[in-house]
């Protein structure tokens, strides 16, 4: 039976995708062989480089999709835009194609046309999949609504069948991991599966579902398309559903878009556990500024708040 998720369920999630994303982010671009030299990534985790986790573009996203939610109470697309607005900064490591589109939007052009032009056909990218976690937690009662506001939420940069579902399938994997308290591997990826709109999510995660804690996971990607990210993301956390360190460890230790793995990674996993599983060294490590801890922790807080507001509803 399904449980409403807690106010910790919560702050896990935000808190847990910035954390991976910043722990990844030095790393992005890097073969799994040169991390392992380097790190490896278990050391990463244990002592990763610098005093301050700084994170990127995945997870300055991600805020502009749960400030939506909290101000909206369901994605507005124009909205959720003006979000991208308000909180882009260029030294985040935005790719040219969200930084042209966020530009127009500023500008106030025809953006929507603009994303038809930068990416012909609809992005594949995972961008839409990285900042999708907000959208898990609100709706997490009601899957069908999950769904559905996870597509609106990939709507400004990403109409690419394959980007949305991304988006989908991060969004439906946070909202399953808040639900339940004891994780059931066949049921988490049958419910995933059954909810996939494209071919390639539903053979993916069909694979996925029969994958033991130690398989490999790099056959299914490690790269910015959706389609060879956001099964790997997923499954580092069923591999360790109860252990959110190895979640992220994992995550990075396959290489390449390492920053983004680890944050949606992360957010499913802290979606899970709760903030108490994240290490508390890593959390007093993560950036301070005006968007920083702090905040995440204040917007976390909101979006729990609304969440129960819309239940009372």
């Amino acid at each position: 039976m399904a449980e409403s998720p807690s106010r910790e369920q919560f702050l896990g999630c935000l808190i847990g995708q910035a954390v991976g994303d910043a722990l990844g982010a030095p790393y992005e671009g890097l073969p799994a062989d040169m991390i392992d030299a380097m790190g490896p990534a278990e050391r990463i985790v244990e002592h990763p480089s610098g005093r301050t986790l700084f994170y990127t573009d995945d997870t300055q996203m991600a805020i502009g999709v749960a400030e939506t939610l909290v101000r909206c109470g369901e994605i507005d697309e124009d909205a959720l835009a003006a979000r991208f607005v308000a909180n882009f900064d260029p030294g985040r490591g935005y790719g040219y194609g969200a930084r042209r589109l966020i530009k127009v939007m500023a500008e106030g052009g025809p953006w929507r046309r603009l994303r038809e032009e930068v990416f012909p056909g609809g992005s594949m990218g995972n961008g839409a999949a990285m900042r999708a976690a907000p959208v898990g937690l609100m709706f997490a009662d009601d899957l069908d609504r999950v769904a559905n506001e996870a597509e609106k939420s990939a709507l400004p940069t990403h109409t690419h069948p394959i980007g949305i579902d991304g988006a989908r399938m991060v969004a439906l994997a946070v909202a399953l991991a808040v639900r339940t308290p004891q994780f059931e591997r066949r049921a988490f990826f049958d419910e995933l599966r059954r909810r996939a709109k494209t071919e390639e999510f539903q053979w993916q995660l069909s694979v996925a579902a029969q994958l033991g804690p130690d398989d490999s996971l790099a056959g299914f990607g490690t790269t910015l398309l959706a389609h060879r990210s956001v099964v790997t993301a997923i499954g580092c956390f069923a591999a360790s559903p109860d252990d959110y360190p190895t979640v992220i460890r994992r995550a990075i230790g396959l290489g390449h878009d390492t920053d983004t793995l680890a944050a949606m990674a992360g957010a499913i996993s802290g979606a899970h556990l709760g903030l108490w599983a994240i290490p508390s060294r890593l959390v007093r490590s993560l950036e301070r500024g005006p968007k920083g801890r702090s905040y995440l922790i204040d917007l976390a807080e909101q979006l729990y708040d609304a969440y129960r507001r819309r239940k009372k509803e």
